[in-house]
């Protein structure tokens, strides 16, 4: 009996190994390989599915991991988002959500499901209402409160809660 040339992949030497294997293979652009090259990315696929936290992540991280996968910079997703260089900063620095359009052009731009996007997060650096915008007041003992985003149940809005990290103001 013939042994198999590939089989499912066990450890993470041999997800390595086989992932340079397939970057070989299809470097050569030899149509020869392509069963090669389907086995191959099917048992990579499987072991990501399997292994990869990139779902568990933070979105904002899963967007800023993204942006260096395709060697983009914040201002290169203005016209991808349709928004400010401002709220895209806004938004990588944990200061605005992402809107139910973002999540949708993002999921598209990049070609992942919208859940990488559309996950609970924290957001940092909110003022109360009736705050100044003056910065000295959010420095030394009194934190910023942090605001976490959950979906509702219906997954089409998003329920806000402000959390403080101390109770006195």
């Amino acid at each position: 009996m013939e042994t198999l040339k590939y089989s499912k992949i066990k450890s993470e030497g041999q997800y390595l190994s086989y992932c340079k294997i397939l970057e070989e293979i299809v470097d050569q652009d030899n149509k020869e390989f392509q069963d090669e090259i389907e086995l191959l990315t099917l048992l990579i696929e499987k072991w990501d599915s399997d292994h990869n936290s990139f779902y568990d992540s933070d979105p904002v991280e899963v967007l800023k991991l993204l942006m260096e996968e395709h060697h983009l910079r914040a201002k290169d997703l203005v016209p991808i988002l349709e928004l400010t260089k401002g709220t895209i900063s806004k938004i990588l620095s944990y200061q605005k959500g992402f809107s139910k359009a973002s999540i949708s052009k993002l999921s598209a731009y990049f070609m992942v499901s919208q859940e990488a996007f559309n996950r609970p997060y924290t957001l940092k650096n909110l003022r109360k209402p009736g705050d100044s915008v003056n910065q000295k007041s959010w420095s030394g003992a009194n934190p910023a409160p942090e605001m976490q985003i959950r979906k509702s149940e219906n997954q089409k809005a998003f329920a806000v809660e402000l959390q403080y990290k101390e109770k006195n103001w």
